[in-house]
């Protein structure tokens, strides 16, 4: 087959002059890709991907939705290449032509070729620029003051299929559009009161095929909008309405934007309900969280080995009680992440174990290994009807119900605080490095404990629920917190160790806390200070049965003061026992990948 025949010639031309007549001549055109260039990362941490393709007469700057990522990814698309644009919507953005991709196939029987022809920028006639992008997006049309009373249905006209804009490509700069999307979640009204102000708000979770995005309505935006607005419709919504950064803290969406409802925005139920999907995934496998970076949202569908119990939290905050309840998915990667439930989702959970769980809206922790949290505007589907699910189905049944599991717990490659990559390091080369000498940095080591200090192993906390605050002792036997103003009979204590691990290379002092010194323990700081007081022998012991422990240490390395000098301090943030049996595993796969003809 020749390449260059196969190219949809003129196809460009139409899609953006002539859409109805697109859809009947060039339903899915082949073009070539001339050029792929990656867009700054997104702080959600997606990729994002700009093309320029040739139908062989014209070339358009296209932009790629994030849904159709992985033809790049599995390294497909590539410059030169011939590809069926199987789902697209041509748009104009601040007076450019953008084509946005939704669906994409590479013809690799059709190989990789240099550029066919000699394509010119595909150009709007002005009989259609009104249509696609010029002072009335819509459509030429008298314009007419609008009212709020016009969020109801009253103008069929705007709804031309052509006119409608994919949510992946609102921006700032995008103006005159209209989105049809399916309100997808639907926040209660909230009210915030401070000296300055107050008010009322609320928000909705927006679906379209080519992605997803919040919108918040305030004060009399909330009265007009949020009986109208009912979770599960579909609605066209149209400027003006604005778009900003989303503030990633209050949204568990991987959209860089997000949309404010403005005095004149105008919303109208969709007649058709049906175009547009009820659902979008985004799913992460369990494996691969391990490349996420921590505080990231994601989507994660696993079946669900255990349930734990309903246990109660006091808020640091303001020491109200929070329900929690953890979860264990696992898939077909051969790994299992603990997943936290909270409040009513907690309370009334009744999945069965061996049920297919898909979660929308998690946030990644990596306090101890890698974990997940399911966010207030996440949600939870038990045996969702994708495929997916059916998948894991049939791999579990099959497989999986006998296989065992890895965990978070000993991968070294966390992500840190600074938004780079942990690496796996020997100490020789933590110092050869000089880690943490001009910038603090994370790290992991396997390493052996040598010797723990006996003194000041400890310090007596207050006893107070979220206050670890050193409390003092007092002439009637007290013990005094100076932070809640509070006096208890007897501290709280917790582990302040000082450990000298060693690998092959060299040996390394690490500080560590509570959480820790309880694992490498099996006891608590409490319990270990009772034998100080009362069993000498037994608190001798319990420091040499540590000592020969190989852990899993995830650190931080970061400059610190000592009285008068400046020395670099080594921190365990996290750390957990060898699991010999994972350790083996990733040595088999490494021997595995070993070129055995080098």
């Amino acid at each position: 087959m020749d390449a260059a025949s196969s190219l949809s010639k003129g196809s460009l031309d139409v899609i953006f002059n002539d859409p109805d007549k697109a859809q009947k001549l060039f339903p899915v055109p082949v073009m070539q890709c001339l050029q792929i260039k990656q867009m700054a990362p997104s702080a959600q941490g997606g990729d994002r991907y700009r093309l320029v393709m040739s139908d062989g007469d014209n070339y358009v700057q296209t932009m790629l939705a994030t849904q159709a990522n992985h033809v790049v990814h599995e390294n497909k698309l590539v410059r030169g290449c011939f590809c069926r644009v199987k789902q697209y919507t041509p748009n104009n953005l601040k007076g450019k032509n953008i084509l946005i991709i939704l669906d994409i196939e590479v013809i690799e029987s059709l190989g990789v070729q240099d550029k066919i022809g000699e394509p010119v920028a595909v150009d709007v006639k002005p009989a259609q620029e009104s249509t696609i992008a010029g002072n009335d997006f819509y459509g030429a049309k008298k314009e007419e003051p609008k009212t709020q009373q016009q969020s109801m249905p009253s103008r069929p006209a705007m709804h031309a299929g052509s006119n409608i804009y994919p949510i992946e490509g609102l921006s700032p700069f995008a103006h005159k559009w209209t989105i049809k999307a399916r309100v997808t979640a639907k926040s209660d009204i909230k009210t915030w009161h401070k000296a300055s102000s107050e008010g009322k708000l609320f928000s909705v979770n927006l679906l379209d095929e080519s992605g997803e995005i919040k919108a918040t309505g305030f004060n009399d935006q909330c009265d007009a909008f949020y009986d109208l607005l009912q979770e599960g419709s579909v609605y066209y919504i149209s400027s003006p309405c604005r778009v900003q950064l989303a503030k990633k803290q209050f949204t568990n969406l991987p959209n860089d934007y997000e949309l404010t409802f403005e005095r004149d925005t105008v919303i109208e139920k969709a007649e058709d309900q049906t175009s547009v999907p009820q659902v979008r995934f985004n799913f992460c496998n369990i494996q691969d969280l391990q490349n996420v970076e921590k505080d990231n949202t994601v989507d994660v569908i696993g079946v669900l080995k255990e349930v734990g119990e309903v246990s109660e939290i006091l808020s640091k905050k303001d020491g109200r009680p929070f329900q929690k309840r953890e979860l264990t998915l696992v898939d077909d990667t051969g790994y299992s992440v603990r997943v936290t439930v909270w409040g009513k989702t907690a309370n009334s959970f009744d999945a069965n174990p061996e049920s297919v769980v898909a979660f929308k809206g998690t946030k990644v922790s990596d306090f101890g290994g890698k974990s997940l949290s399911l966010l207030s505007s996440g949600t939870m589907t038990v045996d969702p009807d994708i495929p997916d699910a059916h998948k894991l189905k049939g791999w579990y049944d099959s497989a999986g119900r006998a296989d065992t599991f890895a965990t978070h717990q000993n991968l070294a490659s966390m992500g840190s605080a600074t938004g780079r990559k942990d690496e796996i390091k020997t100490i020789a080369q933590v110092k050869d490095e000089n880690l943490g000498v001009d910038d603090q940095a994370y790290y992991s080591i396997k390493a052996t404990i040598v010797f723990v200090k006996q003194d000041n192993f400890c310090y007596p906390a207050c006893s107070s629920q979220g206050c670890n605050k050193k409390v003092v002792q007092m002439g009637d036997g007290m013990w005094h917190c100076e932070k809640c103003n509070v006096s208890h009979e007897k501290p709280n204590y917790r582990y302040i160790l000082s450990l000298n691990v060693a690998d092959h290379t060299s040996h390394q002092w690490l500080s560590c806390f509570d959480e820790t010194g309880n694992m490498i323990f099996g006891k608590t700081a409490n319990e270990l200070m009772e034998l100080k007081e009362n069993d000498e022998t037994r608190f001798m012991t319990a420091f040499e049965d540590v000592n020969c422990k190989k852990l899993s240490f995830r650190c931080r390395a970061r400059m610190d003061n000592y009285g008068d000098a400046q020395r670099v301090r080594y921190q365990v943030m996290s750390a957990s026992l060898l699991d010999f049996k994972t350790e083996g595993n990733k040595l088999a796969e490494l021997i595995k990948q070993y070129d055995i003809n080098s």
